[in-house]
């Protein structure tokens, strides 16, 4: 387990939160790893009936770690089998999943959230998708998921257009259920955690999956936008777009 991700339970929630301040909460594979390890873990703790992410004061999740990005997009590989690990085991996860985000949700740091049931925001939450901005294309299903949950144009100006949504945007537009002061974030996610947690257990299940629909057509768009992803990475665009990135970052 890194350091980076710490999961622990508390009654019958399971806690996950990254903790990597610094980089803003950027996603190493390591990272990636716990949090698949962090959800998949539920299937065997049958006393667990939900699971809450949370993050640092000012950082959700930053999205993927730009020098890991960098290897990926220089060898051509595209999303790593951690990052494709982690999106199957948000896919799966048959408890309730709860987030908490105090600042800024980047990339996946957006993208895994339209997995969630629930989502409390601070008022000073930022959400942004730049993927086409690199030259690439959404992941982690949003292509379908996004759509359905915000309508196509919605979906299009975020994950396409790249247009950042501040808190109240995206309360409007269905990516959060609920938006509190900073300070409040913690305590409102673990209450809904908490409360989702006493209802019957079986009916939860049932009612879920009957409102996420098929899990198969998920993972087959999951897999469909990294097919994608790797052929972007490739591209003149993407390779032009990352260059012009690092080069800023220098």
């Amino acid at each position: 387990m890194t350091p980076h991700v710490t999961v622990k339970d508390e009654g019958a929630v399971r806690l996950i939160r990254i903790e990597r301040p610094d980089k803003k909460n950027a996603l190493t594979s390591a990272m990636y790893d716990a949090l698949a390890a962090g959800i998949t873990g539920t299937k065997t703790s049958p006393e667990i009936r939900a699971v809450l992410i949370g993050g640092v004061p000012g950082a959700f999740c930053a999205g993927n770690d730009m020098e890991e990005f960098r290897q990926a997009a220089e060898t051509g590989e595209g999303l790593s089998d951690s990052v494709i690990r982690f999106l199957y085991a948000l896919a799966a996860c048959e408890r309730p999943i709860v987030a908490a985000v105090n600042g800024l949700a980047i990339g996946v740091g957006t993208t895994m959230l339209l997995h969630c049931d629930y989502v409390v925001a601070s008022r000073e939450a930022r959400f942004m998708t730049p993927f086409v901005n690199l030259g690439l294309v959404p992941e982690a299903a949003s292509s379908l998921i996004a759509p359905r949950l915000m309508g196509q144009r919605h979906a299009f100006a975020l994950l396409v257009m790249g247009e950042p949504l501040d808190a109240q945007g995206a309360l409007s537009a269905g990516l959060v259920n609920v938006v509190v002061d900073g300070g409040e974030v913690e305590r409102r996610a673990f209450e809904a955690a908490q409360k989702i947690a006493a209802l019957p257990p079986e009916a939860v299940l049932a009612s879920r999956r009957l409102m996420r629909g098929s899990y198969e057509e998920i993972l087959a768009r999951i897999d469909e936008e990294a097919d994608n992803f790797v052929e972007r990475l490739q591209s003149p665009e993407a390779m032009a777009a990352f260059k012009a990135f690092f080069a800023r970052k220098k």
